[in-house]
């Protein structure tokens, strides 16, 4: 039987430490060097590999959402056991990490469609962890190593702790740097361009996809995850050796929604944003032999 336990990488030198576990090859915990934690996890998720974690940074790969109904929602990272690369850990004096992989011959759940088994279409996914101790970088590289291209999306959907509950307040929790996105809201069913406002949570549930203006590659935002919390990403997503533009989402469930989830802890809708960047739109199709890489750095502040 395959084991869940988690699994802790240390920088030794910052003190920074996360933890990962092999379901989902999901990390679901980043300390600082003084020990603040940046990410959310739901008190009720699930860790013992029987479904996707609630919290921390699911990874979504072939989709994000639900766009092709005959595969599962977000597609099969976040519900597999993924194995670690022998000799990768380190811990050196700049950072420490680890990196993990999948290969579609050892996808075993939430599969459908075209990446049902007997599939002609083939891929190995391989996910590198680097922390240190203002920060950490996730990095997912795909590869088809099959000979027909696939489209796909990818989604790093991160979970961030915000700091005393302040997620509802608009002058604690908010993200910029997303002025002039187009965005897709999912509540409202509008479309519309973003202007230069903080985005926050409002008194409903958030649901927006930002598409970022022709030109504009990647993402960068500066995240206020309370009073003493603040957060920059960035992202950088390349297909086929091409930068491709970076998207962003913006999502909290609200507390209807969050009840409603029974692995998301009643009223903690409060303690959490999620901030998620993804290759979305305008994704090329990846040929076969080639590799696409989809990068994100977090970095806090005041550590």
């Amino acid at each position: 039987m395959t084991s869940n336990d988690p699994i802790t990488i240390k920088h030794t030198k910052s003190g920074a430490q996360c933890t990962i576990y092999p379901f989902g090859a999901h990390l679901t915990s980043y300390r600082t060097g003084s020990g603040k934690e940046l990410l959310f996890l739901s008190r009720d998720a699930v860790l013992d590999g029987t479904k996707a974690i609630r919290g921390g940074i699911p990874l979504c790969f072939p989709q994000f959402g639900q766009p092709d109904k005959s595969m599962p929602q977000h597609g099969f990272l976040r519900n597999n056991y993924w194995k670690e690369v022998g000799g990768s850990r380190f811990d050196d004096d700049e950072s420490a990490g680890i990196s993990m992989e999948l290969a579609l011959e050892d996808v075993v759940n939430s599969r459908g469609g075209k990446w049902e088994v007997g599939t002609k279409l083939d891929a190995k996914c391989t996910y590198a962890v680097k922390i240190d101790g203002s920060g950490f970088t996730t990095t997912i590289c795909m590869e088809n190593k099959g000979q027909e291209p696939w489209d796909f999306q990818v989604l790093l959907h991160n979970y961030f702790l915000v700091e005393g509950g302040m997620a509802l307040d608009g002058e604690q929790c908010n993200v910029k740097g997303l002025e002039g996105y187009m965005v897709a809201d999912k509540v409202s069913g509008k479309d519309y361009v973003h202007g230069a406002d903080a985005v926050t949570v409002p008194e409903i549930i958030i649901d927006r996809v930002y598409t970022p203006p022709e030109g504009k590659m990647d993402l960068n935002l500066a995240i206020s995850a309370g009073s003493s919390n603040s957060l920059q990403l960035s992202a950088h997503g390349e297909v086929n050796g091409a930068t491709v533009p970076v998207s962003g989402v913006v999502w909290n469930p609200h507390e209807a929604k969050a009840k409603a989830m029974a692995d998301f802890g009643d009223g903690q809708h409060v303690d959490m944003i999620c901030v998620e960047p993804g290759l979305l739109s305008n994704v090329p199709s990846l040929e076969g032999g080639s590799k696409a890489s989809f990068f994100q750095k977090v970095t806090c502040k005041d550590p």
